[in-house]
């Protein structure tokens, strides 16, 4: 099979008809450094394509829906699992994950149903690919996995990536790490940091010293572990001014450090191993001469996200928190963004990710949600975000924000080709 004449990592959308199954269609994703090295990797690729039925595991942590919000903050800090299942009368109801658990105005007398969140049902048979593109889009790191009618088991984040590690090794961290990144100062307070946390649906903050040098990481792991931290010596009173306390404190007393690092020139299968092995979910990105700059962070979200990209005729598009939609559509999303992005032909979209996240507040009845688009494409990552009242004001907020960033590169570009065409006649007299 001779490969397409284009250059290793152009836009999806254009490279098509070049792999008629579904073993080498997946293989679309992983931008080699070259064509030999593509055609190297064709026949191992096949084993990514499988069901989950060999990944699954039927072994989970299961509560009811009205346990104690304080038992579940215990069994994290216990048996540290990568999420748990609350059923209610006996049938599926939700999950809770780490990232529920760190809102501190919770009491722990709270039931589980006021956290858990509707993660759908998946099928013990069910391709790779869309479990990959679930989690995400679920914004969770855990699903219930069923067959037929009964419950098998579960599904985790790290039982896929441990499945596919050998075959992340023509992906660079480069090519999938999150460069938009949100940090934190190291003498800031943690109630800060939390507020970070959950207004940007992320699960680390790299920490930053006075002189804008990493010296750390901060994780919801660590919360989480923290509020949970003697938890049965104290009363009501006295937990709720410990949670005050805690608020207060510096992130310097709580963050990891030194914190575990990555290369853009790193394999993903080097740097995935190495989450996997220290049980964490994402490392900082630096620079290999300085490993005190911040150039992003690598998730395993992101190694997940880049498992579902796929070749199509249209934009792919991934929507986190799809449930909040309720007036527009998928659909909608893909033909906006696509409009953005054509208005910069030169420019290829590999990727685009829409994330929505519901406030509290609310003008009548509508929440507040913020909207966050992010494109990757050959000109390196773009973004826009915005806040409105329902997902459909969000959205355009932050689409009017990326349509502004996607013309000031183009103008830019422009720019620097006159310059250079400037430069060419002044040469030639």
């Amino acid at each position: 099979m001779s490969m397409p004449n284009t250059a290793i990592g152009a836009s999806i959308v254009r490279i098509r008809g070049f792999y008629p199954s579904e073993a080498l269609r997946f293989r679309c994703f992983l931008w080699g450094k070259n064509g030999t090295k593509f055609q190297e990797r064709m026949g191992s690729i096949s084993t990514c394509i499988m069901d989950i039925a060999d990944i699954a595991t039927p072994d989970f942590v299961e509560v009811d829906a009205n346990e104690r919000l304080g038992k579940v903050r215990a069994i994290f800090e216990r048996e540290n699992p990568k999420g748990v299942i609350v059923g209610e009368g006996g049938e599926y109801a939700g999950v809770i994950g780490e990232k529920q658990l760190i809102n501190s105005h919770v009491e722990d007398d709270t039931k589980a149903s006021a956290l858990m969140k509707p993660v759908p049902k998946l099928d013990r048979h069910e391709n790779v690919r869309e479990v990959a593109r679930m989690l995400v889009e679920g914004d969770t790191k855990v699903a219930p996995v069923y067959e037929g009618e009964k419950q098998y088991g579960i599904i985790t984040q790290d039982g896929i990536l441990e499945a596919v590690l050998e075959n992340l090794d023509t992906l660079t961290v480069e090519q999938i790490f999150t460069s938009d990144v949100v940090t934190i100062g190291e003498r800031d307070h943690l109630g800060q940091a939390i507020n970070l946390l959950r207004e940007h649906g992320i699960s680390r903050l790299p920490v930053l010293d006075p002189d804008e040098r990493l010296t750390g990481v901060l994780t919801t792991y660590d919360l989480v572990e923290f509020m949970v931290r003697d938890e049965g010596r104290q009363g009501k009173q006295d937990r709720r001014g410990d949670t005050d306390r805690m608020l207060d404190l510096p992130v310097y007393d709580l963050m990891t450090s030194p914190a575990l690092t990555a290369t853009p020139d790193e394999s993903v299968r080097d740097a995935v191993a190495r989450m996997l092995e220290q049980d964490i979910a994402g490392l900082v990105v630096t620079p290999e001469e300085d490993d005190g700059e911040v150039l992003g962070v690598l998730t395993k979200t992101d190694v997940l996200r880049a498992l579902t990209y796929t070749e199509e005729e249209q934009m792919d598009v991934q929507v986190t928190n799809i449930d909040l939609l309720e007036t527009l559509q998928r659909g909608d999303i893909v033909s906006a963004i696509t409009q953005v992005a054509d208005k910069y032909q030169r420019m290829n979209v590999h990727h685009a990710h829409v994330r929505f996240h519901e406030h509290k507040e609310k003008l009548r009845g509508t929440p507040l949600i913020q909207c966050q688009i992010r494109l990757r494409t050959s000109h390196g990552q773009l973004a826009g975000s915005g806040e409105g009242y329902g997902a459909e004001h969000a959205f355009h907020v932050a689409l009017d924000k990326l349509e502004r960033n996607v013309l000031e590169v183009k103008g830019f570009e422009a720019d620097e080709r006159y310059r250079g065409q400037l430069l060419r006649k002044l040469n030639e007299l």
